[in-house]
C-alpha cells in the first residue's frame, strides 16, 4: 500500500493539479465576463438609439459574475407608475442586451427592485413585492424577443425595495431598477445545489497537468 502505480499521479499532485485547473477556469471566465462587460459599455456608447439611457446603465463585477444594472432617472422612468409595461426605449435596450447575452453561455438572474413608496394596497393585495416580480419577469420576455435563448434565465425574483441602490434616500428612483446578472459558474451551482459547470477549456487542462516548478 502507499505505492503509486504506473501512469497515475500521487495524491497530492492530483489535488494540485485540481486546483490549479480551477483557478484557470475562474480566471478564463472572469475574462470572458469581463469582456462582454466591455461590449455592452461599446453597444452603449455607439447606438444612437440606446445612447439617452446610457446614465442609467450601471456595469460592476460582484461575486456572483457581471451586474448589468438599469436604474430610473426623473422623467426617463422604464415604466409608467404603478406599471410592469416596458417603455418603447427600455424594450430597445433590452432586446439590444439579449442579442448581446446571447452570445456567451453563462445562467442569467433577473431582479426588479422598487422604491420605499407603499404601493397599492399594501401587504394584503398587490404591493411593491409583485410590481418588482412582474416587471423583473416583463424584462425576461424582452430578453427573449431580442435573441436570449429562454432556457439561459436561472431566476426571475422580485425584491420590492429590500435592497435600494441609494441606501441614503429609499425613495429616489435610481432604487427603482432592473438587475441582470450574468453568472459565473460557482454561482449557478449556488443556486441549483449541483457542482459547478465545466468550462470546455482545454488551455485551462493543460495549464493544470503541467508539472510544477522544480518537481
Amino acid at each position: 500500500s502507499g505505492q503509486v502505480k504506473n501512469g497515475e499521479l500521487p495524491p497530492d499532485q492530483k489535488t494540485i493539479n485540481l486546483a490549479a485547473l480551477k483557478a484557470e477556469q475562474r480566471r478564463l471566465e472572469m475574462e470572458r465576463l469581463k469582456g462582454l462587460r466591455d461590449k455592452v459599455e461599446d453597444i452603449l456608447a455607439n447606438n444612437p438609439k440606446l445612447a439617452a439611457m446610457k446614465s442609467q446603465i450601471r456595469l460592476d463585477m460582484i461575486r456572483d459574475g457581471l451586474r448589468i444594472q438599469i436604474v430610473d432617472e426623473n422623467g426617463r422612468p422604464m415604466f409608467d407608475s404603478g406599471s410592469a409595461l416596458v417603455k418603447p426605449y427600455m424594450r430597445d435596450l433590452l432586446a439590444e442586451l439579449g442579442n448581446v447575452l446571447a452570445e456567451v453561455p453563462n445562467r442569467l438572474t433577473l431582479e426588479g427592485h422598487t422604491d420605499a413608496t407603499p404601493f397599492g394596497a399594501g401587504e394584503r393585495g398587490y404591493s411593491n413585492w409583485e410590481l418588482s416580480s412582474d416587471r423583473a419577469n416583463a424584462s425576461r420576455r424582452e430578453l427573449i424577443y431580442g435573441g436570449l435563448p429562454e432556457e439561459r434565465v436561472l431566476r426571475v425574483q422580485g425584491l420590492a425595495s429590500i435592497s435600494p441602490y441609494d441606501t441614503k434616500d429609499p425613495s429616489h428612483p435610481s432604487n427603482r431598477r432592473i438587475s441582470i446578472i450574468v453568472m459565473n459558474a460557482e454561482a449557478q451551482a449556488r443556486v441549483t445545489g449541483g457542482d459547478p459547470p465545466q468550462l470546455d477549456l482545454s488551455s485551462a487542462g493543460r495549464a493544470a497537468d503541467a508539472p510544477e516548478p522544480g518537481r
